[in-house]
């Protein structure tokens, strides 16, 4: 399973049960995986939460969480809705609501955010702006394979954030979240690039760590034949880290003479 089909079907998941606890962890937590089949694109994501959004945005709960929306929040003007659905729909350009409304909705939904389908709705509303802030950092270019892992990671943080906001009152809340989004999945890209380049070295590490093993088997093969004195100086030289002026000095031999038989043994027993 890959980490977006992990992240979001898991997020979908939990919000189908109601339970928002760790959810947003979910797309970190699918990224640490080892495992990963071929990624699914932006738009596979971005369309299961369509499908998810219109098969629950008008159900009985989605009207109750509307119902104590409106109560909670007179001021915002949502009478004569009927649900979650609705109140999402007079958030997009053609709902007909100013951008200050439009705003002062935005904020009641994340003071309402423990709410798991007032929550859902403020992502679902969201997800063009998060979008964007993955654009703005080219979707984890060069850092991750596929820019839909990047994607599925900004739904998991953003989710993250609504829940660790949630109850506060932000006149501005989309914009201050989707700044709040932007400098975490930075910070998440960061970290991807910092682990990459660190397995990489211990890739390096183990591969070098193997070549030498390998050298010092042959080394000891050598041992009691007839060039035991050029696997002893080589073992010096590689192992312990000897000069070749040293070891030739140990030798009793000139070190241009020594360097000379060091490579045709090399290049005869080693390479």
């Amino acid at each position: 399973m890959c980490v977006v089909k992990c992240a979001v079907e898991r997020m979908l998941r939990a919000m189908r049960n109601g339970n928002l606890t760790g959810m947003g962890k979910v797309a970190n937590r699918c990224a640490s995986w080892s495992v990963l089949a071929p990624m699914t694109t932006n738009s596979d994501v971005l369309e299961k939460l369509r499908q998810e959004w219109r098969f629950t945005s008008h159900g009985d709960e989605s009207r109750r969480s509307y119902v104590a929306l409106v109560s909670k929040h007179p001021e915002v003007a949502l009478i004569g809705l009927t649900d979650m659905g609705d109140v999402v729909h007079t958030l997009e350009a053609k709902g007909g609501r100013s951008v200050l409304e439009r705003a002062a909705i935005i904020s009641a939904l994340l003071q309402e955010a423990e709410d798991v389908h007032v929550h859902r709705a403020l992502l679902q509303t969201m997800i063009p702006g998060i979008v964007s802030v993955c654009r703005q950092l080219r979707f984890g270019e060069g850092i991750v394979d596929d820019p839909s892992e990047t994607l599925g990671t900004a739904l998991g943080l953003a989710s993250e954030l609504m829940i660790d906001w949630s109850g506060q009152t932000r006149q501005y809340a989309a914009p201050d979240l989707l700044s709040a989004l932007r400098g975490r999945l930075r910070r998440w890209l960061l970290k991807e690039k910092a682990a990459r380049h660190a397995l990489g070295q211990h890739e390096f590490g183990e591969e070098s760590a193997r070549e030498a093993s390998l050298l010092l088997t042959r080394l000891e093969s050598l041992q009691g034949g007839p060039f035991e004195r050029l696997s002893r100086i080589t073992y010096a030289r590689v192992f312990e880290g000897k000069t070749l002026r040293d070891v030739a000095r140990d030798d009793c031999s000139s070190p241009a003479t020594l360097q000379r038989e060091l490579q045709r043994f090399a290049v005869r027993f080693l390479i």
